[in-house]
């Protein structure tokens, strides 16, 4: 009898998972003889035991679709609501992996799915991960499946931008996915031909942005494109986010550590807007009409890029493969063009951000492109 493999998507949906799900269907199918069944909705269908049978029909056709086949939830094992309650459902999720005598369980996520692996791992359950999401911020893999395709969306944005921006001679600014990473803005405002880059890795300082600007203005120029990271925070706010993150990390007990994350949860939701007020004292600053072009969820949906599918698609079958040569509680990752498994204990809990003197930040600057700082 071939392997018994269990499949789920979790978090955010993003372009090439369905690429993915097939990959590792397809290969678990005509090479190994394996049989693939797949959790609805994330972590809540293994808890709730909602699954459907992934044989080759329900792997047709699926290469381009985008969002997933499966659905996909953001609730947490050990924090799943259940009526008005959230509890600790690892021991349902365990007891389902066994019913269904899984020799695996393969979860398609970005970092926090990473961490919620790890906890089922160390509950006794053997689990692969493949990294995705658009933000390319999972530690331990040189790209994550999605982030093609999202900065292929986002660059498509300001190129548009440019044609609106020059006939009125505006500032317009681009709010870009990236709570804690800014790969995407960082890319895109690259590609796209950005004037300033504002990304959370780099706190920025909002005149220096502006005299930028206005400096642009007195050489003739017409416009200004500015793409912003959703996560991007000034140097006062990134002051007072270190500080907070300071009294969490020095915790004493769990109760601090409680209102320590709960504060720090509040600074971020009050300042969830910030581009909205950026954008006015940018037009304040400068004199120069403003205005702001939020992408939001249109970089998560469509059609994955060739790129995108041939990564997936491959991370899908190289992952059937580590699963047929006894591969355990690892990520599937991309490292220098080969794929590699990666212990869930290396990836648990961290994040690959931008380093502030990366190759592209050092392009940015090279082409006079203000990072605010």
């Amino acid at each position: 009898m071939g392997m018994q493999i269990g499949i789920l998507t979790s978090g955010g949906d993003c372009p090439g998972l369905n690429a993915a799900i097939r990959g590792v269907g397809k290969a678990l199918l005509n090479k190994f003889g394996g049989h693939l069944i797949g959790f609805l909705d994330g972590f809540t269908g293994l808890v709730q035991d909602r699954y459907v049978e992934l044989g080759p029909a329900k792997l047709s056709g699926i290469l381009t679709r985008g969002g997933t086949i499966l659905g996909t939830s953001r609730n947490k094992p050990h924090k799943m609501p259940v009526g008005d309650k959230t509890m600790d459902m690892t021991d349902a999720i365990v007891e389902n992996y066994r019913k269904h005598s899984l020799d695996a369980l393969v979860c398609l996520g970005g970092g926090g799915t990473q961490k919620n692996a790890f906890r089922l791992a160390k509950a006794g359950l053997n689990v692969l991960t493949l990294p995705k999401t658009i933000d390319n911020d999972v530690w331990g893999t040189d790209i994550t499946f999605g982030f093609d395709t999202a900065l292929g969306v986002a660059t498509d944005a300001i190129d548009r931008l440019h044609s609106t921006a020059t006939s009125h001679h505006r500032i317009i600014v681009v709010e870009i996915m990236g709570h804690r990473a800014g790969w995407l803005a960082l890319g895109a405002g690259i590609a796209g031909g950005a004037d300033g880059i504002l990304i959370p890795e780099i706190p920025y300082d909002l005149e220096r942005l502006a005299n930028t600007l206005i400096e642009r203005t007195r050489l003739g120029k017409r416009f200004s494109i500015v793409a912003v990271a959703e996560g991007a925070l000034s140097k006062k706010m990134a002051e007072k986010v270190a500080k907070l993150a300071a009294k969490k990390e020095n915790a004493k007990n769990k109760d601090e550590k409680r209102k320590a994350s709960k504060k720090l949860a509040e600074f971020h939701a009050e300042h969830m807007d910030h581009t909205i007020e950026l954008t006015k004292k940018l037009e304040e600053m400068t004199g120069l009409e403003s205005r702001l072009s939020i992408l939001g969820h249109l970089q998560r949906g469509g059609t994955p890029s060739a790129a995108d599918r041939l990564l997936a698609t491959n991370l899908g079958t190289a992952c059937a493969e580590a699963l047929a040569d006894g591969a355990e509680n690892a990520m599937i990752a991309v490292r220098n063009g080969q794929t590699v498994a990666v212990p869930l204990e290396e990836v648990a809990g961290k994040l690959k951000l931008v380093p502030p003197e990366h190759e592209w930040v050092q392009s940015a600057r090279a082409l006079g492109v203000s990072m605010g700082d």
